[in-house]
């Protein structure tokens, strides 16, 4: 089906996401571990948005459901409805709560569960599409053994005679590779005339969702199966190996995705990407490097080895190496590193060098300033054509408040000086090395010292 394709008919979505996750082993819940920076959960309600499915309700434990309004703004819904589901007695009780919490509506609706991160656009667009009967579902031809609910098909073997949860599978059933992935469309009304017939005589006591296919077949309806092009698209999680391994599998994802688009990944297996990222063509990656929300490169940079950039804007033909950028602003042909922290905000202009163990906080560079070694620059502002010698300090908090440093212009900061905030050093200006400025210098004054003075207008 090709990308975009247009679903006419009225579609409304519930999100399975109340499980407590005991595998994982964890405090937290299951729905909000992450993958490639971002929660299982919004994986699947971005899915939902891309695929051009708004009207979702998110069935939620009290754990999860805080997080969910900011989950679904952040993955691209206007509104989700949450409902909370207590006690869980399974993804029968779990529809039954979402529909006694909906306004009865002619069409579709869509059910997935919210453990299933690696589900995409196209495959939910796919269902939809071929949507036509009481139930369209998803199945998936799996590697055995599987702990999915085995699918059995009717004697001519086109549409779905039922659904076996694999706990309650016979040694035969357990031997069919056909596997239910999790992913409905159901007629609404169709769905709750059957899901008012469940029953719980089954090996763990609850309501399964999918023994309304029985109920369906038993009327004379038809269940008909949409099989997944590849199985790993709607995998579920349930312990933190699991969740590993779909990680790997979305962070190559993406690193597919930006290849495609002409950015180098040197080694895709040691570089990691989340959603959202902004990179240009002829970006090249090298390894080690990750690159968190909120990060845009522009051509030709090379990002790397081992560069951690999040909340970073990069310009063209920049070279970040061996560093980390956060929150912060690269500007063109700018260097960067090795070993280099750029964080809280900085601003660092065109053609600025950064290097060995400089770190800048809250810190404004001009075109062509130089810190090339050992320096911390925080709450500061340094004019164009400036170098800062190796070893200075911008002291920038008195033990109370933070104070702001201001160096003008083409200024020679000498070696190991230590500039006592508030402070400023006036264009042209010159700090000799080892100097603590705790006044301001005048533009195109000499210092030096403990703490720094003029020196006379003959010494050079």
């Amino acid at each position: 089906m090709e990308e975009g394709t247009v679903i006419r008919a009225r579609v409304r979505a519930v999100v399975l996401a109340a499980g407590k996750g005991t595998r994982m082993k964890s405090a937290r819940p299951k729905m909000l571990h992450h993958l490639c920076g971002r929660p299982m959960l919004w994986h699947v309600l971005r899915a939902l948005a891309d695929a051009g499915v708004g009207d979702v309700v998110v069935v939620t434990s009290n754990e999860i459901a805080p997080h969910v309004e900011a989950l679904a703004l952040d993955a691209g819904h206007a509104a989700v409805k949450a409902v909370l589901q207590e006690p869980q007695l399974g993804s029968g009780h779990a529809v039954q709560v979402a529909l006694a919490a909906l306004e009865p509506a002619s069409g579709t609706l869509l059910v997935l569960n919210g453990d299933m991160p690696l589900v995409e656009a196209d495959l939910i667009r796919a269902v939809l599409n071929a949507h036509a009967q009481a139930l369209t579902l998803v199945t998936a031809r799996m590697p055995l053994p599987s702990s999915f609910g085995r699918i059995v098909r009717d004697a001519e073997g086109e549409s779905v005679a039922g659904i076996v949860e694999a706990r309650d599978a016979s040694a035969e059933e357990l031997e069919l590779d056909e596997m239910n992935a999790g992913l409905y469309a159901f007629d609404e009304a169709k769905l709750r005339a059957a899901i008012a017939e469940l029953r719980n005589d089954n090996a763990q006591g609850e309501y399964y969702l999918t023994d309304t296919v029985k109920h369906l077949t038993a009327a004379g309806e038809r269940v008909m199966p949409v099989v997944a092009a590849d199985f790993r698209s709607v995998l579920g999680v349930n312990d933190r190996v699991e969740l590993a391994a779909a990680g790997a599998l979305l962070n190559r994802r993406l690193c597919e995705a930006h290849m495609r688009a002409g950015v180098t990944i040197v080694d895709p297996n040691t570089t990691y990407l989340q959603p959202d990222l902004q990179i240009a063509a002829d970006v090249t990656l090298l390894p080690n490097t990750t690159l968190g929300r909120g990060t845009s490169i522009g051509e030709g940079s090379e990002i790397g080895p081992n560069a951690r950039l999040s909340g970073a804007r990069v310009g063209k033909q920049v070279v970040i190496s061996d560093s980390v950028v956060v929150d912060s602003a690269i500007g063109d042909f700018a260097l960067v590193g090795p070993f280099a922290h750029v964080r809280g905000g900085s601003e660092v202009g065109t053609g600025v060098r950064v290097g060995n163990f400089v770190e800048l906080k809250a810190a404004k560079l001009a075109p062509g300033v130089k810190a090339g070694h050992l320096s911390y620059l925080g709450d500061v502002e340094i004019g164009e054509r400036t170098n800062v010698g190796a070893g200075t300090i911008t002291c920038n908090y008195d033990g109370k408040d933070k104070h702001r440093t201001t160096i003008g212009k083409d200024v020679f900061v000498g070696t190991n000086s230590s500039l006592i905030a508030p402070v400023t050093l006036g264009d042209r200006s010159m700090t000799g090395a080892g100097s603590v400025v705790n006044r301001d210098v005048p533009a195109g004054e000499r210092v030096a010292g403990v703490p720094a003075r003029p020196l006379p207008k003959d010494v050079r």
